[in-house]
């Protein structure tokens, strides 16, 4: 039996079950839609709690986006600026788990220190190629769907009415892949740079969060969206501030809406 203190309170837990007797999903609970304010402002105290490693990381951050960014520029080539991509969506896990680390110190009751930090990323980076495998067919059929709507919904010059469908058809098939995107990553990261459990489980276990918290999680991709933009339209400097912030609260998150008592600590 161990007594942890979490986002929400102290949890007491049974050791980690047998693994032939877990369920096929980390259970999850339902929260209100307001959760992910607390979310924020847990994930805050984080980050004045260790401001120089928060700092280090947002730098990092920043510098990897404006690489992306200015190769997919210049490359202009859809192959290769999705080979970028591939590689972002690999080192992001890496990035996320490390921040993980402070969040999950602090909740410990513990010192966060670089070392240990960078120790977590490397702990995942199995998980950080599946995950980025998952992404990268997502994104390819994305794409493909992305064509299909051109070629089967033309725009006819001049005609409103048809520009009008092409936008409504697109935006509503992107929407779809934005949300299974967003629903697979939500809680699926944190989760892996916890717990002791295969990849596959982890992002099944985030979209069966996300669908029994629809209310709270559609507020948390919302505010993901409004502080990614505040982080683009500064040019991308704001991202050194904003993404270590969002990786705290998406620990808060995890740790409020999962229960993976069934699975043992990766320590």
């Amino acid at each position: 039996m161990q007594v942890v203190k979490g986002s929400v309170g102290l949890w007491v837990r049974a050791e980690p079950s047998d693994p032939s007797m877990r369920p096929f999903v980390v259970s999850c609970r339902a929260l209100p839609w307001r959760a992910p304010f607390g979310w924020l402002a847990a994930g805050w105290r984080d980050l004045r709690r260790a401001p120089a490693l928060s700092a280090g990381f947002g730098l990092l951050l920043v510098l990897l986006s404006l690489l992306v960014a200015l190769l997919g520029w210049w490359l202009g080539r859809f192959a290769l600026l999705a080979a970028l991509l591939s590689g972002f969506v690999f080192i992001a896990p890496l990035l996320g788990a490390a921040l993980y680390e402070v969040s999950r110190c602090h909740e410990r009751g513990e010192v966060p220190t670089l070392a240990g930090c960078i120790a977590r990323a490397r702990r995942i980076v199995g998980h950080a190629a599946v995950f980025a495998l998952v992404q990268m067919v997502i994104l390819l059929v994305w794409s493909r769907a992305g064509m299909m709507v051109t070629a089967f919904v033309p725009i006819e010059t001049g005609e409103w009415a048809s520009l009008l469908e092409f936008l409504a058809i697109g935006s509503a098939i992107g929407s779809l892949f934005a949300a299974l995107t967003f629903a697979a990553a939500a809680f699926s990261l944190p989760l892996i740079a916890d717990r002791e459990v295969d990849m596959v489980t982890a992002l099944l276990s985030s979209v069966n969060a996300v669908l029994r918290n629809k209310s709270a999680c559609a507020i948390w991709a919302v505010l993901i969206v409004l502080f990614t933009a505040f982080g683009l339209v500064t040019g991308l400097l704001g991202l050194g501030l904003v993404m270590p912030w969002l990786a705290y609260a998406a620990w808060h998150g995890y740790r409020a809406v999962l229960d993976p008592a069934d699975w043992p600590l990766l320590d």
